[in-house]
Parts: C-alpha cells; structure tokens; sequence
C-alpha cells in the first residue's frame, strides 16, 4: 500500500481537523469528506483539495481506511457500514452511546480483524508523557475537566462527552477491576446531565474521583495523582507536570533537616522540597500535536497490522465504566428517599423560604427575601 486512501465522514468541529491533518500526510489520500450539510461539506472539500459527499455510502469501494466524527448516536450504524465492508476505522471519543452498542463494534472489527481505533486524545497528550520516567501505582486520583457549554454532543451528557476522556485515562493507569461505582448528576441547561461527579474504587484499592462540567466558567483539565512511589500533578490544557517523589532517606523514614532553622518556615520548605527529601520535578512538554499523533498511530496500525494506542477494547472499557457511572447518577434520590426527586433531570423544586439559621449569603439568593443580620450573613 503507497498512499493510503482515507475520508473523514463528519466534518463539524472535529472532523474538519481530522480532514486538515490527512489532508498533510505524504502518505495518505484524502479521497472525500461527507457531511449532511452540503455546504460544510463543500467547505471543508475546497479546503483540503479533496471531494464533497453527503452520504457515506458512496465511499465504500473508494477509500482503505476512514475516521468517523459524527455525532454519537450514528457511531454504531456508521462505522458499523465500514466494518461490515472489512475497513478499518478510526472512531471518534466515546465509542458508541451505549456498552451493547460498543460490544457490538468490537465484535464486527475482531470478526474482520481490522485496525478500529477510538479518538481519547489525551493518551496522546504530552501532559500524560510526564509520568514517564516515574512508573506509578496509583492509590488515589483525582480528576477535573470543567468547560464551557458548547452547543455541541448534545445527543449526549458531561458523562460520555468530557468524563469519558478521564475515564480512559484512569483504566489506562490502574489494571485492576471495579468495584464500585457511586455518581451524582446535574443538568443544568436540560436533555442530559451537564455537571457530575464520580467516586470510582478499584480492586487493589485504587479510588478515583472525577468531577466534569460542562457549565463551567473558565476550562480546567487536570489530574492529580498519589502513590507510594509520590505525587503529580498533570495539566492537560498547559501541557505541564509536576512531579514529586520521596528521598530513599524519607522512604526509609528519615528525614535530615539537620542546621536547619525550623522557626523559619522558608528554610524548613527549602530543604525539604530538595533532592535530599523530596524531589521536584517541573515537566513542560510541548511535544507535536495531540490530533497529528493520534491519526499517525491509525495510519500505522493499519499499515502495520499493529495494536493502535487506544484500540476499540479500550474503547469498549471506558463505555461500560461510563454506563455504570450513569446508572448510578440516575438512580440518586436528591431528597433521600424512595419517593423524593432522582436526578439528575428530576430536581427538588427550590425551596423560597431561607433555612433558619443558615450562615453565608446564600437566603440573599431568594426573591423577595431580604438577609437578616441576625442570621449570621458575613
């Protein structure tokens, strides 16, 4: 195989970057990008050189290999038309809607023994390369991924649409099973959960906590994670780390603070933030492009016949994690019983009275109530 032949179908947002890194490689074609919209996919085609389509169907017998990036809902029929036709298939973050629907992808690419690979980006993050050179067992981790709401994944919640992404990340990290799953949910704009948080615990006693907004005012993407062999800190957004790792003197339960003045706050931080206690290690890593990374992997994988980064298993994996993350949210009784609200769509309707005796200006936010004094506002 030369020049690789490949379309993108789905050229919103995300495809229309997957377009323009084909569109780059010496050797791959882009043969076509398709898009419902005819305009958009008329755009995107006079962009990267390459052909409009609106129905995929009409590339079946054109392409060797195609990336998937419509919305959620049609990734089990889409990419399942390219798999059935025995064409690997690059397939855009979560795998599918549901955990059957992901089974049924796998089962299609093992059956033809085809390349599939799932597009978490962030295994390919150079955030994620600062771990390298400290092997971890982690025993707690926890995770932020706050953004804006977008308008876009709609046919989805915060769950599959940004937790997802650390959801991966986790199993990615520790190989033992579930155990347990405990999930609470809020939506806030309507039609799905837009804000939750997951406790998660592992076998090997590993537990993790994510918390993922997609009404948040300013995007934080980080992860901080604790194991005997130390801490760190990764920022997926500025692509920095830190890391922190125990002295073999500390590990021994040694701690040599020796002349040192410990009236002084400063010198005590100094010497034990230093090689002799614990050291500290600032990573930057600016790295190639996550995306670029990420389709060179496809590429390769089915050129080579080789295991892609993220492949649909672990796909399947972060699907089925996500579903039991669900369940639990749906099923939380807000007000503690069988018969009060379930969220997250279900929600307690807002008191209008302020709780007597409640501090802080929260009885502010009532209409029609003015903060008393006498309650403890500050």
């Amino acid at each position: 195989m030369s020049r690789m032949r490949v379309a993108v179908v789905g050229v919103g947002h995300l495809g229309k970057f997957h377009a323009r890194v084909f569109s780059q490689m010496n050797d791959v074609e882009l043969v076509g990008v398709v898009d419902s919209r005819v305009e958009q996919a008329e755009q995107i085609a006079g962009d990267y050189g390459t052909t409009p389509y609106t129905d995929y169907r009409e590339l079946f017998d054109k392409v060797d290999a195609v990336s998937i990036a419509v919305p959620t809902r049609f990734h089990r029929q889409v990419a399942g038309e390219f798999l059935e036709r025995g064409i690997p298939t690059m397939i855009e973050k979560p795998l599918a809607s549901t955990a059957a629907e992901a089974e049924e992808l796998v089962a299609l690419a093992e059956k033809h023994g085809l390349t599939m690979q799932v597009g978490h980006i962030e295994r390919f993050n150079p955030a994620l390369g600062s771990l390298d050179g400290m092997p971890m067992r982690p025993k707690y981790i926890a995770a932020e991924r706050l953004g804006t709401y977008t308008f876009r994944s709609t046919d989805i919640g915060v769950v599959l649409d940004l937790m997802i992404h650390d959801i991966d990340l986790i199993l990615s990290m520790v190989h033992a099973p579930v155990v347990s799953v405990a999930a609470v949910g809020v939506s806030v704009f309507g039609g799905h959960e837009d804000i939750a948080n997951a406790r998660i615990q592992f076998a090997d006693g590993c537990v993790a906590n994510l918390t993922a907004s997609r009404a948040s005012y300013q995007a934080v993407r980080k992860m901080r994670i604790w194991s005997s062999e130390g801490y760190a800190t990764l920022d997926f957004q500025t692509k920095h780390g830190t890391l922190i790792r125990p002295s073999d003197a500390l590990r021994m339960g040694e701690i040599d603070l020796a002349g040192v003045d410990l009236t002084k706050q400063a010198a005590v931080k100094e010497r034990i933030f230093s090689n002799k206690v614990l050291r500290v290690d600032q990573v930057q890593t600016e790295g190639r492009d996550a995306l670029e990374q990420e389709l060179e992997d496809f590429v390769s994988s089915v050129k080579s016949g080789g295991r892609p980064r993220v492949s649909g298993v672990d796909g399947l994996r972060a699907v089925a994690l996500a579903e039991q993350v669900l369940a639990s949210l749906n099923s939380h009784h807000w007000e503690g019983g069988e018969t009060g609200p379930m969220g997250p769509l279900d929600l307690p309707v807002p008191g209008v009275e302020p709780i007597v005796g409640l501090t802080g200006p929260k009885s502010w936010k009532y209409k029609g109530v003015k903060a008393d004094a006498s309650v403890g506002n500050e």
